[in-house]
């Protein structure tokens, strides 16, 4: 099997309480679905091959908000390795950065 990373990119709006609540309970969907919080509205998840990128793809699909905007993006952990993290200079509100390393072996 191949690990692979599902990366899931969102705008949902939340203008109405209807419309925050619905954005909240699919951020909790994807927390209770085994994903983590990479930046705000993009979470990621590690998966064991193309069936279980696709199970959670089906998964997904049938959590969605009626509004807003999802978008999902496939890479291999190769390729997620190779990810580069950019950041400024830290300013007073910011708060410190948790990252998550995985190993494999």
């Amino acid at each position: 099997m191949k690990f692979m990373r599902l990366i899931v990119m969102f705008d949902l709006p939340v203008k109405t309480k209807k419309q925050s609540k619905e954005a909240t309970a699919f951020r909790n969907f994807l927390l209770k679905d085994g994903y983590y919080m990479m930046q705000y509205s993009i979470y990621v998840r590690i998966c064991n091959g193309q069936d279980s990128i696709e199970m959670h793809k089906n998964r997904i699909k049938s959590a969605i908000p009626k509004n807003g905007s999802i978008r999902l993006l496939t890479v291999t952990e190769k390729q997620y390795e190779n990810i580069d993290i950019l950041l400024g200079e830290k300013v007073k509100y910011d708060k410190n950065a948790n990252y998550e390393l995985i190993s494999f072996f």
